[in-house]
């Protein structure tokens, strides 16, 4: 695989990973519905021999050999180092862990939902996490045809995530609310898409698996720190009320996002829309990393 396939292999894998991570739960909930809870985890348990049967599959000599780095006990400190001085990156871990604890607990926020807003079971739980996986699909196809990143796509996917989960906050019915999903499943993933191959395409290669190790760190970890959270808010204030702050914390981050890159960065703001992403250190650092096609707007 070449340079200019990164863009469209990091989108297929943000395809495969986002899909089940938002399609698990709602295959689960129709399973749970039909044939029970003890089924469903002897089933989930089974499906893990995927992994080693992928990994036997692997034609090793298409893979392309790497030298090896010499490993030191200040690697993870190298690590933090070399993000902490690239500001384009700590923003983007900023708002990968702030997006993930308010925005991307849709487990928790459809479950309250479903069945304290609109006496829901179940099996519609679990359709709405379906109808949440077509947009998250959709967004990682049309991803996929992206030559690169750029910044507009990860800005368009942080505001839109925030818009359409306010929007399905205030929506009268569960028919509205899940076809509200669609749109946001497309953001999220959108969002994701833009922030995984921007690090993949600009971060200096010896860094690259650090750095990548430290953006799921702070994705996961904001997601798993956000659900109590989402949950106390849902079972304290109401269903719509953890919707609508989720909502409301995601489109703040985005906009102060777009302020703080319009601002302090030398280049025009329109000029950065093109780019993988903007900051000083970042075009020093990516200048080699990046391919021209990803420059024009």
């Amino acid at each position: 695989m070449g340079q200019q396939d990164v863009a469209n292999a990091v989108s297929l894998n943000s395809a495969s990973f986002n899909t089940a991570r938002l399609t698990g739960p709602a295959i689960a909930g129709v399973l749970i519905a039909w044939i029970g809870t003890g089924p469903v985890f002897l089933l989930n348990a089974a499906s893990f021999a995927a992994v080693p049967l992928s990994l036997w599959r692997i034609r090793s000599a298409d893979l392309a050999p790497d030298v090896p780095l010499t490993r030191s006990k200040h690697q993870v400190a190298e690590g933090l180092a070399y993000v902490r001085g690239r500001p384009d990156l700590v923003l983007i871990l900023a708002m990968v862990g702030i997006l993930g604890a308010f925005g991307m607990n849709s487990p928790i926020t459809n479950a309250l939902m479903a069945t304290a807003e609109f006496r829901m079971g179940p099996g519609e739980f679990g359709l709405l996490g379906s109808i949440m996986a077509v947009g998250t699909l959709a967004g990682a196809l049309l991803a996929a045809r992206r030559s690169g990143p750029r910044l507009r796509f990860m800005l368009g996917g942080a505001l839109g995530l925030g818009f359409f989960t306010l929007i399905a906050s205030i929506s009268p019915s569960f028919l509205l609310y899940a076809a509200v999903l669609v749109p946001v499943g497309l953001a999220s993933i959108t969002f994701l898409d833009s922030c995984n191959t921007s690090i993949q395409l600009s971060v200096d290669a010896r860094f690259r698996g650090r750095v990548l190790a430290l953006y799921l760190a702070v994705l996961q970890g904001g997601t798993a720190l956000g659900a109590p959270l989402m949950g106390w808010i849902g079972t304290e204030f109401g269903a719509r009320w953890a919707v609508a702050a989720g909502g409301t914390v995601v489109l703040l981050t985005g906009l102060f996002s777009v302020i703080a890159i319009s601002r302090n960065s030398p280049l025009t703001f329109r000029a950065q829309l093109g780019t993988a992403f903007p900051g000083k250190s970042a075009a020093r650092t990516s200048e080699k990393a990046l391919p021209p096609n990803n420059l024009p707007l």
